[in-house]
């Protein structure tokens, strides 16, 4: 089945304020809760995970950014983001975060039965997955499998989800 993966480095800086770059790419849901947070790094930080999941889901789609354009769907959390419960796993964790992808006025040429992970990775990258969901596992949380590998050296699982 398709899957869509994505990684971002945490670091990445953007040219352009945050706000602006999202008013260009982003829905007017996405738009909204990045501009209710008011600290700045928080808000880098928020844009970067929105950008890292639209990014799987078009790869999901096998489609580029221009054929997607980013601004037709929404990504969004079922349940809001407090910070007592972070839409982020850690790799440790065990629990895959209950998010969602809606298209902007029903396109059809877009698909919402999608799972998605999102993952940090060695506190240095955020990852996303993004994979349709088959009517015969429908229900069943993705299977993903964590490794560290330095090539020909060391092969180490962290965790599975």
């Amino acid at each position: 089945m398709p899957i869509g993966i994505d990684v971002e480095e945490k670091k990445r800086k953007l040219k352009n304020n945050v706000l602006a770059f999202a008013r260009r790419y982003f829905s007017s849901h996405e738009l909204d809760h990045l501009a209710a947070i008011t600290d700045p790094e928080i808000q880098r930080q928020e844009f970067l995970k929105l950008w890292t999941l639209k990014e799987a889901y078009v790869k999901a789609l096998g489609r580029g950014f221009s054929a997607a354009p980013f601004n037709t769907f929404t990504i969004r959390f079922r349940s809001p983001i407090t910070k007592e419960k972070s839409k982020l796993l850690k790799v440790s964790d065990n629990k895959v975060p209950d998010i969602a992808v809606e298209p902007v006025d029903n396109l059809s040429t877009l698909t919402s039965n999608c799972q998605f992970a999102l993952l940090d990775l060695a506190n240095s990258h955020y990852a996303a997955i993004c994979m349709e969901t088959a009517k015969h596992i429908e229900g069943n949380p993705m299977n993903v499998i964590v490794r560290r590998t330095i090539p020909l050296v060391e092969d180490e699982e962290i965790t599975q989800l």
